[in-house]
């Protein structure tokens, strides 16, 4: 099945703007007249220097990075970070986590290997279906910091608000970032896996206050040491350079469609019509509850494991893939990240209407 004849709905590796893949294939042997390709030039060329250069530039100017923040890329994936954050912030003290998703829950019991995690908010008990309003956070008075996860891949669910706590904000927006405008200086740190809208898996982006270096612990590795990676400009070894420069590419797609605000307007259009039918549909059900549902990650399903499947593999045939949900929550999941043409929702909905009405309930 050819390209142009489908839609990836893949949660993470995830699409990528096909004029950045484009590129990147018109580039792949010889960068600009180099006679080399990305993946062999030296990360400490000059060459590579303005590579990455310019992409930590139009990364600042998208997200409108105040000069008090420093932006890092670095390896390790998401998941590192469930440990660097502690080790680097946690001073020996606590801080306090909101687990809304099997992620965040994951990055709780990291850091208490580092510290006392107080648990602020914990929807496990109604299958991570919604996201605490701000009167249900327990705050403590001693936390270093507030720990969430803006979006939650494997449920669906995003925070519509920005919490307000006792301590600095740390973030995680791997499946959000560049699709919503955020206002940086609420954040001590921010970080995201790159495989959901901005380059191919690999790459992981940190954007925090530089006042926040130097703070690590004793025996955190110099590879998690934020004080080392900013002193060298994330280069204390070498990055992840082909997904650096792939993040330089799509950032290019993403100016050119108009910035964050233009991809915060193709979001809501893509997930708000998925969501309409799905409130009036008499087969399908959103996990999510309203006000707490992901513009990223719209999770469904049928409530019958077995039309759940004829769903998926009926979808594939036409070409829509990767519609299975994850394992740990079952159903279906829609994954919309930024380079997902509004084409892709537009056929989505087309099949769930055909479905429904030859599946009668």
């Amino acid at each position: 099945m050819a390209r142009e004849h489908t839609y990836n709905f893949s949660a993470g590796p995830s699409v990528l703007p096909e004029s950045a893949l484009i590129r990147a294939r018109d580039e792949l042997l010889d960068y600009k007249g180099c006679g080399m390709s990305v993946m062999e030039m030296s990360h400490r060329s000059p060459m590579f220097q303005d590579i990455f250069d310019d992409a930590v530039n139009k990364l600042k100017e998208l997200m409108n990075v105040p000069e008090s923040h420093e932006v890092l890329l670095l390896q390790g994936g998401a998941s590192t970070q469930f440990a660097a954050i502690p080790m680097n912030l946690i001073e020996g003290g606590s801080a306090d986590y909101a687990i809304t998703g099997n992620f965040s829950g994951k990055a709780a019991k990291e850091a208490e290997k580092y510290g006392r995690v107080h648990i602020a908010a914990d929807t496990s008990s109604t299958g991570h279906d919604r996201i605490p309003e701000q009167q249900e956070l327990m705050l403590s008075d001693d936390a270093k910091y507030f720990y969430y996860c803006a979006n939650n891949t494997i449920y669906g669910t995003e925070w519509q608000y920005v919490p307000k706590a006792n301590s600095m904000l740390v973030c995680d927006m791997s499946s959000d970032i560049l699709s919503r405008e955020v206002n940086v200086s609420d954040f001590g740190l921010i970080y995201a896996g790159a495989q959901k809208n901005m380059a191919p898996a690999g790459l992981t982006v940190v954007i925090m206050d530089k006042s926040l270096a130097g703070r690590e612990l004793s025996y955190t590795p110099t590879m998690l040491s934020y004080k080392t990676m900013i002193e060298s400009g994330s280069m204390y070894n070498t990055p992840p350079c082909w997904c650096i420069y792939m993040l330089g590419l799509t950032l290019d797609w993403v100016k050119a469609q108009g910035g964050v605000k233009a991809m915060e307007e193709l979001r809501n259009a893509r997930a708000g019509m998925i969501y309409e039918f799905l409130d009036n549909s008499r087969l399908f059900k959103a996990h999510a509850k309203a006000g707490s549902r992901s513009f990223m990650n719209v999770a469904f399903r049928t409530g019958d494991k077995d039309l759940d499947a004829e769903f998926v593999k009926g979808a594939a045939a036409k070409g829509l893939l990767n519609l299975k949900g994850h394992k740990i929550a079952g159903g279906m999941r829609a994954s919309m990240y930024n380079a997902m043409p509004i084409e892709g929702a537009k056929a989505l909905l087309d099949y769930m209407k055909e479905f429904e009405s030859t599946h009668h309930v």
